[in-house]
């Protein structure tokens, strides 16, 4: 039987300086050396040995939907949100009720935001699967 784990997520962008302002300012990612080529790509360390790649692309027609996302946790779940309201970034829960996080079945607090080219971010406080 073969055994797997997350390595990385790649994203087309078509600003990757902004992606990476971006994903720098609300996660603070520290950005890692692109050891598969001399490509403009630019990767991002998540941590524990996951990567964020951003890949440019400038011309792209990027579209997006919140079925289609990635999710963080955090122990720190409101002080986070607590954050993109400093920052003025829009966040939603599932049903897209603006500056509203919602709480799962499970008990899980979760809200949705995008990155500069739409894709959905969850961050979640489910720190028992992380």
């Amino acid at each position: 039987m073969h055994t797997f784990s997350f390595n990385h997520i790649a994203l087309s962008v078509t600003n990757v300086d902004k992606s990476v302002a971006f994903y720098q300012k609300i996660f603070q990612f520290k950005e890692i050396q692109n050891t598969a080529s001399t490509s403009t790509t630019r990767w991002l360390a998540i941590g524990d040995g996951k990567q964020l790649h951003l890949i440019p692309r400038p011309d792209a027609e990027i579209k997006t939907n919140k079925a289609v996302h990635f999710a963080l946790t955090t122990v720190n779940f409101d002080a986070f949100v607590s954050f993109l309201e400093k920052l003025n970034i829009p966040y939603s829960d599932w049903r897209n009720t603006p500056n509203k996080g919602y709480i799962r079945n499970d008990g899980i607090k979760q809200v949705y935001f995008q990155d500069p080219d739409n894709y959905w971010i969850e961050v979640n406080n489910d720190i028992q699967h992380n």
